[in-house]
């Protein structure tokens, strides 16, 4: 027998980025991980507004926005994977109990203990007509790690993780994701150091 514990899911989890992380889209980013297999992981980054608001990313697919809390609303950097394609990370429609087996749109990830994520245009046309979820982040872009990359990162101490917590994501301002992230675990960005240190 070897002496690996077991396989870490870090599914509906925050990964925050470890000061010493300084790549250009990783750095002092939150990622919520969508899905962590032993094949590799997906997530969004939360915290990186893109250029765009989501009243001109609607006018962009030809779709009116009819949601006002939604106009100003910043579309996010999910990561450097499909930069062109759009991502919706969202509460479920229905409640635990009465959770159809197929989600209302096309294209759905659900997330086990979290949210849904969708990739087709259909949740957009229904966010667009005033229905659709209730809390929605777009993203454009995902982030994803090979099979044993996000552990090997994690054991170079580039990464702390985190259950995750939906206000961060649907009540946090984008700007103060990062250490309200950092709040979950006690922290404040101070008091981890850029130096990892290696005894």
């Amino acid at each position: 027998m070897s002496g690996d514990s077991a396989p870490i899911n870090l599914t509906n989890h925050f990964l925050i980025a470890m000061p010493g992380l300084e790549d250009a889209i990783f750095s002092k980013s939150v990622v919520y991980v969508c899905e962590h297999t032993p094949r590799g992981a997906l997530g969004l980054v939360i915290n990186k507004p893109a250029e765009l608001k989501m009243e001109a990313l609607f006018g962009k697919i030809d779709l009116p926005l009819k949601r006002l809390d939604l106009t100003d609303a910043p579309v996010l950097q999910g990561g450097p994977v499909q930069t062109e394609r759009g991502f919706v990370l969202h509460e479920p429609i229905f409640s635990e109990s009465e959770k159809p087996e197929q989600s209302l749109y096309a294209s759905t990830m659900s997330i086990p203990g979290g949210l849904e994520m969708t990739t087709s245009k259909d949740v957009l046309e229904a966010i667009s007509s005033g229905s659709g979820p209730r809390r929605v982040l777009v993203s454009l872009g995902y982030s994803a790690w090979g099979e044993g990359q996000l552990e090997s990162e994690l054991g170079e101490n580039s990464w702390l993780t985190v259950d995750a917590d939906q206000s961060v994501i649907f009540d946090t301002p984008v700007e103060q994701r990062y250490d309200k992230a950092l709040s979950l675990l006690g922290l404040q960005a101070w008091m981890i150091s850029s130096q990892v240190g290696h005894a």
